[in-house]
């Protein structure tokens, strides 16, 4: 049914009901209808309003409706203990609608107010799902500019429910209606994207209507949404994870996901490299794997430009990233790699490289390198 026949029938309803009311008073019953009809269609005006202003969610209007519950009740007991006066009854009826207006007002502010502390009590409210057989995940802005979700998604490394927030593609919104170039292209690039990921049968995406009221910032706003839903969040923002991991959220970052599966390079293994450019030590050639892992090739600067076939010497792990020193085997030297190729490392897995070491070098017998 249309919403606004909806909010028609609301009107017309009212201005019944203030007909049938003022057929017992003195007062003409079109006056009670028109006065009937003015009050629904100040009620959905509110309701649009609040509609409008992003005040009105489904858990917003369950607690509410709580609140107003438990008002109700209350203003019933202490109705009932006032009652045990000696008041007489247009005194009594005056208290009466007086306490039920109060403590009906009062229960809807403190739902409203403390609606996230329900969850105990009326577990709907705050989204809490019962059937854990479908996960849910959030999916942050630059998860959806990174393009990489969406092979997850296709290789079915990723199902289940995802959820864009509202603000989420608002956000996407704003970037690609940029004046800048960079930003405008990422921006229209995530929306690409996010029409890719909806037409993926077994990945159900599902656009988050509900906003977050008194958090402005974006991160903050995810984190949130995350704790109501029990969801987990899709990111590549290292601070946006770091924040969702102090507060108990579970995050799945797809950098850290590329770098788990990057391949094992060990001592003494024979892999093909290409030299493109000269490294900071004389005779030493830079090379990159198919993850955007650094290799140093030692003696490879006549090298350069061809495939070759490399023994790995040593491996060194840092925090910026992973780099392998490897020795051109004299076989290859100078000629392109044998019809015997090896399988690509890491084809489709992408890293930052780091930069050049300065003064790297392999020590003799494949140990551990010396600065």
């Amino acid at each position: 049914m249309d919403l606004r026949l909806i909010r028609i029938g609301f009107i017309v309803i009212g201005g019944l009901l203030g007909v049938q009311f003022g057929g017992h008073t003195v007062s003409p019953s079109w006056v009670w209808g028109a006065i009937g009809v003015a009050a629904g269609a100040v009620l959905v005006a509110f309701e649009a309003l609040l509609h409008r202003v992003g005040r009105l969610s489904v858990r917003g209007f369950s607690a509410a409706v709580f609140g107003l519950l438990f008002g109700l009740v209350m203003a019933k007991m202490v109705s009932d203990a006032i009652g045990l006066a000696a008041l007489d009854a247009g005194t009594m009826g005056v208290t009466r609608v007086i306490v039920t207006w109060v403590f009906a007002y009062i229960g809807m502010v403190m739902a409203l107010r403390g609606r996230d502390e329900f969850n105990i009590v009326i577990p709907y409210v705050r989204l809490t799902r019962h059937d854990r057989g479908q996960e849910l995940h959030l999916v942050d802005t630059s998860a959806i500019i990174d393009g990489r979700i969406l092979d997850l998604c296709k290789a079915r490394f990723l199902e289940g429910r995802l959820l864009i927030p509202r603000f989420v593609l608002r956000e996407l919104h704003a970037i690609a209606d940029s004046n800048d170039s960079i930003k405008r292209n990422r921006g229209r690039r995530g929306l690409d994207i996010l029409q890719e990921l909806r037409r993926q049968p077994h990945v159900d995406v599902h656009i988050h209507e509900e906003e977050v009221p008194n958090v402005a910032e974006i991160d903050a706003k995810l984190v949130k949404l995350a704790q109501l839903a029990s969801a987990k969040v899709i990111t590549n923002d290292y601070n946006l994870n770091k924040v969702a991991e102090l507060q108990g959220v579970s995050v799945l970052n797809v950098n850290e996901l590329a770098k788990l599966l990057r391949p094992v390079v060990l001592p003494g293994e024979v892999i093909e490299v290409k030299p493109i450019k000269e490294g900071k030590e004389p005779s030493q050639a830079v090379g990159y794997l198919d993850d955007g892992t650094m290799v140093v090739v030692e003696n490879g600067r006549a090298l350069i430009g061809s495939t070759i076939r490399a023994t790995v010497t040593s491996v060194l792990q840092t925090a910026a990233g992973r780099m392998v020193f490897v020795r051109a085997d004299t076989a290859s030297s100078g000629t392109p790699a044998s019809s015997e190729r090896r399988e690509p490392l890491g084809r489709g897995v992408t890293v930052h490289p780091v930069s050049e070491p300065s003064a790297v070098r392999p020590p003799p017998g494949g140990g551990p390198p010396h600065r």
